[in-house]
């Protein structure tokens, strides 16, 4: 330090072992590390303690061998090493590794004395990827966009680009889409106030993203006169190379981010829209605090292109979670939301939704009076998934309503409904739009009090289980006939003789079925429930479900009780 006061040379050292960004460890001729800074720590993670004292391959991450044997050389030899590449790993299960540049110095005193090798070590700026973009983007495919969750594909998103591209990155997106709601063209002012925003995503260099203001799902901040929102009302992104928080006159009112870019000095800012057909999603913040070099346009095409692949599979989650929420309300609003005995029988019923992932199914359930203090019990099954599930139920719903009021036997009921569904289907191929289902499954059951008997027809349904004062439960051998759509053969009515005090217990092939299981398995747990007996047909049914292996089932279940008055 030739030319500099002792007094100043001291404090450079001492900037140098605390503030500097440039990673430093000097191993002695022994090869025993005997000083190291804060910076190398930040980069690798190795504790100060944990290398000092120690030889390269002990105090080094990545390929150590292969460094120890490098600073022999260089120690051996004089000759320095430069832009050897450093790889460490950002988390242990992560496949893509965080990559600096180390170079190897051999030192020596005023009197040309080896005193040991110096290495120094700089973060690779990210146009390292600028000829393997290709690969990346690629890369993010198999990465960002694993499910149809908006929230968990933000996540992703920023799971992949921290330490890529940035030190911390923040994905926010609007109401709308977390809803599965249609956005916006543009996002600027709504009716006087700034749209809500949800944090969706969030990735740091520093465990547990302390940089964040808000955990993901809650609602975020977005000043008026701040960048972000400039950015989500042109839908344009904006490259901030130089973050300064004392020339920034937007974060006067906004303190709180404001304290946050000081404490983990934020100096670059890049924010980039989320679009997908047309529309803005939410906005994706970058920022960098250990790399010290600041973003530029090579980063931000980098970002843009991983944020366009994140943004397809966001709207896609979107669509689906849009059309999963209107399936849903569909088939909740032509269910019956009370069902009603009359005189003849105490009925309840239970219904449950499919896992989210399968989507919403078909299942319907209704009891309708017949002429005579009669009763029809009915429960079906629309194969298939969605919105074409839910309408095609509800169009059997209405039609089996209407055959009911012509008081036809069970049989000859299942028989008209199998024309209807087939109708239905083909008015569906010419109109030309997609048949999603093509069969469905019912059981109709008359019941009549004064004789106390149960006349009943399958299509293609699993029986009813019948539960005897005695407390005996059977499943008696009916003719299933075939499901609705075939259109082959009519469907034959059975008759049963149900006592006073006797259970009728019609359910959907959901109660019973399970995987890698005989659907026997199922039965005899059905039956079980129902002969241990409840205060009521309300709490039997409950505890029928609560049965179920697995909730929420992967397929809708519906379980429809009746006990003759």
């Amino acid at each position: 330090m030739s030319g500099i006061p002792e007094g100043e040379a001291g404090a450079a050292l001492r900037a140098l072992l605390t503030d500097s960004v440039v990673g430093l460890a000097v191993w002695d001729t022994g090869l025993r590390c005997v000083w190291v800074n804060d910076a190398l720590e930040r980069y690798d993670g190795i504790a100060r303690e944990r290398r000092l004292g120690r030889r390269p391959r002990e105090s080094l991450t990545g390929d150590t061998g292969e460094l120890e044997a490098l600073v022999r050389r260089v120690l051996a030899t004089g000759r320095c090493v430069t832009g050897r590449e450093y790889r460490v790993p950002t988390a242990p299960d992560s496949r893509r590794d965080r990559a600096f540049s180390a170079s190897f110095v051999r030192l020596h005193d005023d009197g040309g004395h080896i005193l040991g090798v110096c290495m120094l070590m700089l973060v690779v700026t990210d146009r390292r990827w600028a000829g393997d973009r290709l690969a990346v983007v690629s890369e993010a495919g198999t990465r960002v966009g694993t499910t149809l969750d908006v929230m968990r594909t933000a996540q992703e998103l920023a799971d992949f680009t921290v330490p890529l591209i940035a030190d911390y990155v923040t994905v926010d997106l609007t109401e709308a889409v977390r809803l599965g709601e249609e956005p916006l063209d543009r996002l600027g002012r709504s009716q006087g106030r700034v749209p809500k925003f949800r944090r969706a995503g969030r990735a740091s260099v520093h465990a547990g993203s302390p940089e964040s203001l808000w955990l993901n799902g809650e609602v975020v901040y977005v000043p008026e006169t701040s960048p972000f929102m400039q950015v989500l009302s042109s839908g344009r992104p904006l490259l901030h190379p130089v973050l300064d928080p004392s020339h920034e006159a937007w974060l006067a009112d906004d303190p709180a981010r404001a304290a946050k870019i000081r404490e983990f000095g934020m100096h670059s800012l890049l924010i980039l829209p989320i679009h997908a057909r047309g529309v803005l999603l939410g906005v994706a913040v970058f920022v960098r605090t250990s790399n010290p070099t600041p973003f530029d346009d090579n980063d931000r095409l980098l970002a843009e292109e991983l944020v366009a692949r994140a943004a397809l599979s966001l709207d896609n989650a979107r669509r689906y979670t849009r059309e999963h929420n209107t399936a849903l309300a569909l088939q909740r609003s032509l269910l019956p939301r009370r069902v009603h005995g009359g005189t003849a029988m105490e009925v309840a019923a239970r219904y449950l939704p499919a896992d989210a992932e399968e989507g919403v199914g078909g299942d319907w359930f209704d009891v309708i009076g017949l002429p005579g203090g009669r009763l029809a019990l009915v429960v079906g099954d629309v194969v298939g998934h969605g919105v074409n599930a839910a309408a095609t139920m509800g169009r059997l719903g209405m039609a089996i309503r209407t055959l009911a009021d012509l008081d036809l036997p069970p049989g000859e009921v299942l028989t008209r409904l199998d024309r209807t569904f087939i109708r239905l289907t083909e008015d569906e191929e010419e109109g030309g739009g997609e048949v999603a289902t093509m069969s469905a499954t019912c059981v109709y059951a008359a019941y009549d009090p004064a004789t106390r008997t149960c006349a009943l027809a399958l299509a293609g349904h699993p029986p009813p289980a019948v539960v005897h004062r005695g407390g005996d439960c059977s499943f008696p051998d009916l003719p299933h006939g075939l499901p609705l759509g075939v259109g082959l053969l009519p469907f034959p009515t059975a008759e049963l003789e149900l006592p006073a005090g006797s259970l009728l217990a019609l359910f959907t092939d959901g109660l019973v079925e399970e995987r890698d299981q005989d659907i026997e398995v199922g039965l005899r747990r059905v039956g079980r429930a129902l002969t241990r007996g409840a205060s009521s047909l309300e709490d039997l049914g409950t505890a029928v479900i609560g049965t179920l292996p697995a909730t929420p089932p992967p397929d809708d279940v519906t379980l429809l009780l009746a006990r003759g008055l």
